[in-house]
């Protein structure tokens, strides 16, 4: 019998930071890492995601020799100078694994404290609650989407780079929520470019975007990036 590797990703190891992040972010770190790997987030967002995914995969490394060490010392083996050995070793293997997750967590502590230091400033979609199919067709229309008529029934409807349709009506309810905006300089029957809005893009994220430099108190530091710096 040949066994193939699995392609299953390895899951999310839970770290210390977790819910600091989330406090800091406005949601969960597994939709940190969603939107880091689809280059929606900015650069210190981004920075924080790569950490966060760094000291993940470093407690994973604790936790394997953690549980390895338990059942060396569990009984269930023999006890001779060879289990001596396997426990030496992977005591070793334990501190290295250790040093690792605590320099890791110091580089993700960096990253994050920026964040926590700036006031949130989270955009509440125009006040309008969004329901989990007008979430879903928002964060389609974000890949990149057009606004098309038929020429024969009139009917419009939006589709997405990603082949996914969206009713007019709901595509109706985000324009007018703010959320996106159309380039109708375009000819419907050829297909409007839809685009997310700044609190359109807030709303996909969950984090706002820094204003404008004034004499207020500065702006939050990994809100939604400016088109010049926004991460591809």
């Amino acid at each position: 019998m040949i066994f193939l590797p699995s392609t299953t990703p390895p899951a999310k190891a839970l770290t210390s930071l977790d819910h600091r992040i989330e406090a800091a972010i406005g949601h969960s770190v597994d939709r940190l890492w969603k939107y880091h790997d689809r280059g929606l987030l900015d650069e210190p967002l981004s920075r924080l995601a790569a950490a966060h995914r760094a000291l993940s995969d470093a407690e994973r490394g604790v936790t394997f020799y953690r549980v390895l060490l338990e059942r060396l010392a569990s009984g269930e083996l023999a006890v001779d100078q060879a289990l001596f050995t396997r426990i030496d070793r992977t005591v070793a293997h334990l501190k290295d694994a250790t040093t690792t997750r605590d320099a890791r967590q110091d580089h993700a502590v960096a990253a994050l404290e920026p964040l926590e230091a700036t006031t949130p400033a989270r955009a509440t979609a125009g006040d309008v609650d969004l329901i989990a199919h007008e979430c879903a067709a928002l964060l389609a229309i974000s890949q990149g989407a057009k606004l098309h008529q038929h020429l024969q029934t009139g009917r419009m409807s939006v589709v997405t780079a990603s082949g996914v349709r969206v009713a007019h009506p709901v595509f109706q309810r985000l324009e007018g929520a703010g959320l996106v905006v159309r380039d109708t300089s375009h000819p419907l029957h050829a297909g409007q470019p839809v685009s997310l809005t700044d609190s359109g893009r807030t709303t996909v994220t969950g984090t706002g975007r820094p204003p404008a430099p004034t004499a207020t108190p500065a702006p939050r530091v990994g809100s939604w990036p400016a088109a010049s710096t926004r991460s591809r």
